[in-house]
């Protein structure tokens, strides 16, 4: 019986994907030599900056980040001073969501390192390979999503 697992997680996309983020987080810290922001930090900052004044329910519909673990990323990002919430006009309970200056700047700062370990991700790959594995990362996504948007959603 324990042949029949042998190798098995090496061909599992659940464990393999796992495996990536981990491997992928790694290098980030690396990059960013021990700093103060995590890439879905990062995500959040990028997301914001291409959207002021978004609504915290659309950060999540965006950034795929569930409700509660978005709002401790958001609180956490507003104690560093990297950005504002404040209630919007239209919902006295939603918080609508600016970077501030101290937000650019890490942001600015943090862009060419992410940059940068996407890079070094996909060098693991041929260069004729990387546009189709990220396509197809793409698609994973976006069907998977649709089939249950809650589970994905609640990572």
């Amino acid at each position: 019986m324990a042949k029949e697992y042998s190798g098995k997680l090496d061909r599992s996309p659940t464990h393999l994907l796992h495996r990536a983020g981990q491997c992928a987080y790694e290098i980030f810290q690396v990059e960013v030599k021990g700093g103060d922001v995590t890439p879905r930090q990062i995500a959040v900052l990028m997301m914001v900056a291409a959207n002021e004044g978004l609504s915290q329910t659309r950060l999540v519909e965006l950034t795929g980040i569930d409700r509660s673990t978005l709002a401790d990323i958001l609180r956490r990002l507003q104690r560093k001073g990297l950005l504002h919430r404040r209630r919007t006009r239209e919902d006295a309970r939603a918080y609508a969501v600016k970077l501030t200056e101290e937000g650019r700047q890490i942001l600015a700062t943090a862009t060419p390192i992410s940059d940068r370990v996407d890079q070094r991700i996909l060098e693991a790959l041929p260069a004729p390979s990387r546009e189709k594995f990220l396509d197809d990362l793409a698609t994973i996504v976006q069907t998977l999503q649709q089939i249950a948007p809650e589970a994905v959603a609640a990572e």
